[in-house]
């Protein structure tokens, strides 16, 4: 019997393993052989996850101080993007920007056929893609290879959240690019809310996390914990639950009566609907962010009940399965949730590669 060879692949920033779970979802070919990610938390929910010895804990410039970058099929990594994300302030000189080099340093060594980059759909704009095109140039650190980017709609790929990024797929010159992936659901069979809460208990299991610590790189982090185990509320003052109750199916801040808008909201009558927002049942949820436990960030109310989505909840909106594993305090659990790549989009880069590797 033939073995079928195995792709090797190296993640980069990986978070709490988005990426990751989205290519093992796409075929048990697909081996991790090494992940890189400096958020202790976000590295040890990795761990838990996908076994011991695969994470480095620590950043990506250690990491290539100190280890000698193993030989890959594949690199996927989305360097952090907040310097030039919409949401923040846009700063082109935020040093999380210049992180591109060390992740292209990163494919130098691995010497892989490809190399996925995700991003916010701004990097398509920013210095910094340019710079990353620069390198593709005779004579640029990444002249052996070119790439082909696109803005894909997380939804348009059986994603619970309408989620759009810059995807970049790299490939050595010699191969040729492998391909997009086809796009799998249409605006009309877009997967809802309401599908992907489907089987989820209305009310909370609870507030706070289960008792349970663990060792990693040195430190006690609570957990793991699955993602089925943070169906989790919080504790609201009474004037929020009052506006909870305030807003209809589908509403946000401008349902609220008078004496229940924040002094900011009396004062701005216009600005971002989304604001203290009901998800919409028969529609993808919006993007879903590192704070989406806080209504006042965004449309983060439960569809029907007076409060906001759970961890649990955010989770499955980003395709994580309920056995995917978490450590850490609820924030840090809630940033590793908010800051992954949505797994449908992971998995359908993933099948594409594979369909040529």
């Amino acid at each position: 019997m033939t073995t079928v060879p195995k792709i090797r692949v190296l993640d980069l920033f990986a978070g709490a393993g988005g990426l990751t779970a989205g290519f093992h979802a796409a075929s048990t070919r697909y081996e991790t052989v090494r992940a890189v990610e400096m958020d202790l938390a976000a590295a040890a929910s990795y761990e838990a996850t996908f076994g011991e010895d695969i994470v480095y804990a620590g950043s990506i410039q250690d990491w290539l101080a100190s280890e000698k970058v193993p030989k890959v099929d594949v690199v996927v990594g989305g360097p952090p993007c907040q310097g030039f994300s919409t949401l923040g302030k846009q700063d082109e000189e935020d040093e999380r920007n210049t992180l591109w080099r060390y992740y292209a340093e990163a494919i130098v060594r691995a010497r892989p056929k490809y190399f996925i980059v995700e991003n916010v759909a701004a990097f398509a704009n920013s210095r910094q893609f340019q710079d990353f095109k620069e390198a593709t140039a005779p004579g640029g650190l990444l002249e052996e290879y070119d790439f082909e980017f696109d803005i894909f709609n997380a939804a348009d790929f059986g994603a619970f959240q309408a989620r759009k990024r810059t995807v970049i797929v790299g490939f050595r010159k010699e191969l040729g690019f492998p391909g997009f992936p086809p796009v799998t659901h249409e605006a009309s069979e877009y997967r809802t809310v309401e599908e992907a809460f489907d089987g989820i208990g209305l009310s909370v299991d609870g507030i706070d996390l289960p008792m349970g610590e663990t060792p990693f790189a040195g430190k006690m982090f609570a957990g793991p914990f699955t993602a089925r185990q943070l169906h989790l509320g919080r504790r609201y003052r009474p004037e929020s639950l009052k506006r909870f109750a305030a807003i209809p199916k589908g509403g946000n801040r401008f349902n609220l009566p008078l004496e229940l808008q924040a002094e900011c909201w009396k004062k701005h009558k216009t600005g971002s609907g989304d604001v203290m927002g009901r998800l919409h049942l028969k529609k993808p949820s919006v993007t879903i962010r590192t704070e989406f436990f806080k209504p006042e960030k965004g449309r983060y109310l439960h569809p029907t009940e007076d409060r906001a989505i759970t961890h649990y909840e955010a989770a499955v909106l980003q395709g994580f399965p309920a056995d995917h594993k978490f450590m850490g305090s609820k924030t840090a659990i809630a940033r590793q949730i908010g800051n992954a790549v949505p797994i449908p989009l992971g998995e359908a880069i993933a099948r594409q590669l594979a369909s040529v590797l």
